[in-house]
């Protein structure tokens, strides 16, 4: 007997950047009845009346069931799941402006990586504080080694739904799972979330080690001691350390990482090579939401005492001009210690 065909849902996807666009591609694909709120205006009307997003995923034509829209408290009002897809520090900003919106009922799915800077609070946390009344059992979580350019082409592909609530986990795998984009469930919001995030500083870190024109070893001591300091700030946190080995832990990490896709890895790269911070960021139209997360984990890491040597280098060759060479240098010349420390 085939499968029942799963019930369409009205979906609205705010963020009309690659990731953004990607999903709600997906969806509509899907056959869900899905709109895509872009922050500026003009570029909504551009998006409708091109039926492709020209500047970040130019060639990927919309389905007829996906439509760019310019009111945003309109298309959340309309929506059963909001998915926020704007950069992670432009997630308060956007919440608060659909705040009065009622939201009874619906489901919000964060798909932004990264941690508000001063407050040092996750993104489930922003929306839970910025959002009223909001239960946390509402809110969910898709992360995992996702880069829209393969999403976009179909490429097979595995995440993770996260919530608390392991019914509205089932609800969004249920609303993306399709058979190229595979969901796994899980309730470990706090570890998937921290994983999620810290991997793209970790990623600037192999950058800058492929910009210094080093090898494979100084990489995988990286992305190994990388995992090690996820590890140890999720554990602070009360995550489960199986969550580390899972998805948002070392599959995002390794993609990150390692993939030509990834901008965090290029701006450590860029910087690698002599290059000043302004500079990349100024010639590159995506955010590379690991620059501003490198800071938010430090001063978070700070207060909890918790300690992050590769994430407080990153931050010392973006934020004080520490000349890279001499990260590294500071970085393999500490005091020994045991692995599991």
């Amino acid at each position: 007997m085939p499968e029942r065909p799963e019930p369409a849902m009205k979906i609205t996807v705010l963020g009309a950047g690659s990731w953004g666009t990607t999903l709600a591609i997906l969806l509509a694909d899907k056959g869900h009845e899905v709109k895509l709120w872009a922050h500026r205006p003009q570029f909504a009307r551009e998006l409708e009346a091109d039926r492709q997003n020209t500047i970040y995923l130019k060639g990927i034509v919309f389905p007829e069931t996906l439509h760019a829209v310019e009111d945003l408290k309109a298309a959340v009002r309309s929506a059963e799941m909001v998915v926020t897809a704007v950069p992670s520090q432009a997630l308060r900003e956007t919440a608060l402006a659909f705040s009065d919106v009622p939201l009874d009922g619906k489901i919000i799915v964060n798909v932004a990586k990264g941690i508000e800077l001063h407050t040092g609070k996750r993104m489930s946390e922003v929306l839970l504080e910025t959002l009223g009344g909001l239960d946390p059992s509402q809110v969910a979580v898709l992360y995992g080694p996702s880069h829209a350019e393969e999403v976009a082409r179909r490429h097979p592909t595995t995440v993770v739904a996260c919530s608390v609530s392991e019914k509205t986990a089932y609800r969004v795998q249920e609303a993306f799972h399709t058979q190229f984009f595979r969901v796994y469930v899980n309730t470990d919001l706090v570890g998937v979330e921290i994983a999620g995030s810290v991997k793209n500083i970790i990623a600037i870190a192999t950058g800058i080690s492929d910009g210094l024109g080093f090898g494979d070893n100084a990489k995988a001591a990286i992305i190994t001691r990388g995992l090690a300091e996820m590890s140890r700030l999720s554990a602070k946190l009360g995550a489960d350390p199986v969550t580390m080995s899972g998805l948002s832990g070392v599959g995002d990490l390794v993609v990150t990482c390692l993939s030509r896709h990834s901008r965090n890895r290029y701006v450590g790269e860029q910087i690698g090579k002599g290059r000043k911070l302004d500079e990349v960021i100024s010639e590159m139209n995506m955010i590379a939401e690991g620059v501003h997360t490198s800071k938010a984990v430090l001063e978070l890491t700070t207060r909890l005492g918790v300690e992050m040597p590769i994430t407080r280098a990153v931050y010392e060759m973006l934020f004080e001009n520490k000349p890279a060479q001499q990260a590294i240098m500071d970085l393999m010349t500490r005091e020994p210690k045991s692995e599991n420390y």
